[in-house]
């Protein structure tokens, strides 16, 4: 799938892309079918939230289960990606965010790239997430939520918050949010099953906790340059991924087939 030149544009002004159902009803059914079977696997690949059960990550998917190596090859991620980085790509990371209904917790405001940089050493912010909306998301069941343009202020200090949830980030403070939403705003993109939203890794977002009986999994694949590959390896392999040879992709159908 490549990119339009106002769709370029309109990344490189705002931030972030949003495709509406880019994903059929099929191949999402697909990819929801491996959820239970993977968050009900005792491994350390689930991490869990701070205060129930219910799964709040699931890392490296696409190491161990085929249909979502195949979502990792998928043209409709990667194509994009490798035109805006302008190089091959790799994984350095993937999840399955699973903001369950009524255990949902926050996300605190934070940069991804302020973690990757601070965690991992990735040199510069040559790096995006693809996020894959395994069910619908709506304005009550915690959206995510971006601050638009943001990423055109580069990184912003974090300090590393190790107790609001179960998983530590990179978080931005109060008065640093107030200043960045009132020039740029926030939008929370929603919409059907199989939407797939492209963003920076620069850009603030965050997401409030999910007190509805409506389940919120999105599944996140962060897509670095493979020329700006990390050079710390701290963290374990299966949250920063070590293999750095460029994706090749599968046909478009690899999710029907």
């Amino acid at each position: 799938m490549k990119l339009t030149p106002a769709q370029i544009e309109d990344y490189e002004r705002e931030g972030y892309l949003f495709f509406p159902g880019l994903f059929s009803p099929a191949e999402t059914a697909t990819l929801n079918a491996e959820v239970p079977k993977l968050y009900a696997e005792q491994r350390v690949e689930n991490v869990r939230e701070k205060d129930s059960t219910a799964v709040r990550t699931n890392f490296a998917a696409h190491t161990y289960n085929d249909v979502y190596r195949r979502l990792a090859h998928h043209p409709r991620v990667i194509e994009p990606a490798q035109q805006v980085l302008d190089d091959g790509v790799y994984i350095h990371q993937f999840k399955i965010n699973g903001k369950a209904a009524f255990d949902g917790d926050v996300w605190q405001w934070h940069q991804d790239y302020g973690t990757w940089f601070n965690d991992d050493d990735m040199p510069q912010a040559r790096a995006m997430n693809v996020a894959v909306f395994l069910e619908d998301v709506n304005e009550f069941n915690g959206p995510l939520m971006f601050i638009p343009r943001s990423h055109k202020k580069g990184r912003q200090a974090a300090a590393h918050d190790l107790s609001t949830t179960s998983y530590p980030l990179w978080t931005i403070d109060n008065a640093t949010i107030t200043r960045l939403v009132a020039d740029g705003g926030i939008v929370a993109p929603k919409g059907a099953a199989g939407s797939m939203i492209m963003f920076h890794c620069n850009l603030v977002h965050a997401s409030g906790s999910n007190m509805t009986p409506w389940n919120r999994t999105i599944v996140y694949l962060s897509v670095n340059s493979c020329r700006n590959h990390i050079r710390r390896f701290h963290r374990p392999d299966y949250i920063a991924h070590r293999d750095f040879t460029p994706i090749t992709c599968l046909p478009d159908d690899c999710l029907r087939s």
